[in-house]
């Protein structure tokens, strides 16, 4: 993974934590956005651990960069700020998990593992907030030629619910005792009528549209 915060001594001791946990391995630090990209080019990480408020190029500045590289590493906001509008910012731009920096060890860890394992994980800390904001505000804009959230089959809604619970495809598999290529399937569809490319903000539609309860990641977080 690659680790991107404006602080040395805060990259430094995430860096010394993780260490500590099996199979997690940090093999580029960068100390703002634009040191983040260069290092995702270079390394092409599972996950990137991401900090937003940084000087120069901040976190959403990398998000959007990412993107418009086409570049679909999981990234992982790692930050102090609960800010409903920078939470949804930063979602909205791409990231697939926000966790704030008072997490534990175990907590950080297994956020790390969901996203590299392709699933999607908030912070309980904000989730009841960012609820809130999401249906109170505008949906998130529309990527494409969308069926409508109405349309989804009750399989569907299951399969939504997991994904935003933070379970991979192959997870859900196990869990609705499914095919993972049935699974795949599924997604695809519940993406197609949300109107979008990308899971995270497939939940943020859901949110909005009051399919879902507020996601809970596994574990607890």
């Amino acid at each position: 993974m690659v680790l991107v915060d404006d602080q040395t001594l805060v990259r430094h001791g995430i860096r010394g934590l993780l260490g500590l946990a099996d199979g997690v391995e940090v093999v580029a630090e960068a100390g703002d956005g634009a040191e983040g990209v260069a290092a995702v080019v270079e390394h092409d990480p599972d996950v990137l651990l991401l900090d937003l408020r940084m000087p120069r190029h901040d976190g959403l500045w990398a998000l959007t960069e990412l993107r418009s590289r086409g570049l679909d590493v999981p990234v992982l906001v790692l930050t102090t700020f609960d800010d409903d509008e920078l939470v949804l910012s930063a979602l909205r731009a791409g990231a697939r998990g926000y966790l704030l920096k008072d997490v534990t060890l175990d907590q950080l860890v297994g956020a790390v593992r969901t996203l590299a394992d392709g699933g999607t994980l908030i912070s309980p800390a904000v989730t009841d907030r960012l609820l809130r904001a999401v249906r109170d505000g505008p949906p998130p804009a529309d990527d494409g030629s969308g069926v409508g959230p109405q349309d989804l089959s009750a399989r569907e809604v299951e399969v939504l619910r997991l994904l935003a619970a933070g379970h991979s495809n192959r997870e859900i598999a196990q869990v609705l005792v499914l095919a993972e290529g049935t699974v795949k399937n599924h997604v695809s569809s519940v993406l197609l009528k949300l109107g979008t490319r990308d899971r995270t903000r497939a939940v943020l539609r859901a949110l909005h549209h009051g399919l879902l309860d507020p996601p809970r990641g596994r574990d607890g977080v």
